[in-house]
């Protein structure tokens, strides 16, 4: 018989009620800062004004969980967040700074541009990432370049979810266009129209963040329980 704790068997209910557990871990200005963690690890990444904050507290259902800076592009820290009932660690979502703002500095962009490829390329427990873009924009040179990136260890089997912000702006012709556009990119990541104002694609993405983070064949990690740091997330 299967369990809420193997993959798929969960109904949406347990999903959000398990996602809903996410508080603050810690917050990292550097990789050197961030601590080790054998958990599972989803990365939110995208440019700054595609939501990526909004999502990450509309699936967590929580207002504040992650903050959204007020100026575009100032918010420079990994900020990760555990997830798991009483206190236990089953796995982490990082919030990656956003990246493409026009008036942060060359030399912030650049020095973020290096923090981020390498987290992506070399984390350990990085199991999934969520690529958050405004359909509108479409995937920019900024996103190819991070997908770039990432290709040889989505080979690997790294999990990957391109998540269409925004959707309720759109037609349902320029949502269904989006789609096949952005599936065609995605090199055979999965893609979701997601809009935190409709509610729309919520369960679709939630069920997979569950279904990517429960045990793999092989896996013999245990639950962990971090300590809890004393500072508090930038809010830049």
């Amino acid at each position: 018989m299967t369990t809420p704790d193997t993959p798929s068997s969960a109904t949406d209910v347990q999903i959000a009620g398990w996602l809903h557990t996410a508080r603050f871990l810690t917050s990292a200005p550097q990789l050197v800062h961030l601590p080790p963690i054998t958990v599972p690890e989803i990365a939110f990444v995208g440019r700054s004004n595609a939501g990526k904050s909004t999502s990450i507290n509309v699936l967590t259902q929580q207002k504040r969980l992650a903050f959204a800076s007020k100026t575009p592009g100032r918010t420079q820290h990994i900020n990760l967040f555990s997830l798991g009932r009483q206190g236990a660690t089953d796995a982490v979502l990082a919030d990656l700074p956003g990246y493409g703002y026009a008036a942060v500095p060359k030399e912030a962009k650049y020095r973020w541009q290096q923090v981020m490829a390498n987290y992506l390329v070399t984390r350990e427990n990085l199991r999934a990432i969520v690529l958050l873009c405004d359909p509108r924009l479409g995937l920019t040179e900024l996103d190819e370049i991070l997908l770039d990136v990432v290709r040889p260890r989505v080979t690997e089997g790294l999990k990957f979810l391109v998540l269409l912000t925004k959707a309720d702006k759109l037609t349902r012709v320029e949502a269904a266009k989006a789609l096949a556009i952005t599936r065609l990119q995605a090199g055979g990541g999965e893609v979701r129209l997601f809009s935190a104002l409709k509610r729309q694609g919520i369960p679709e993405a939630s069920r997979l963040l569950w279904d990517w983070t429960r045990p793999q064949p092989n896996d013999g990690a245990a639950p962990q329980t971090p300590a809890a740091p004393d500072d508090a997330p930038a809010t830049a």
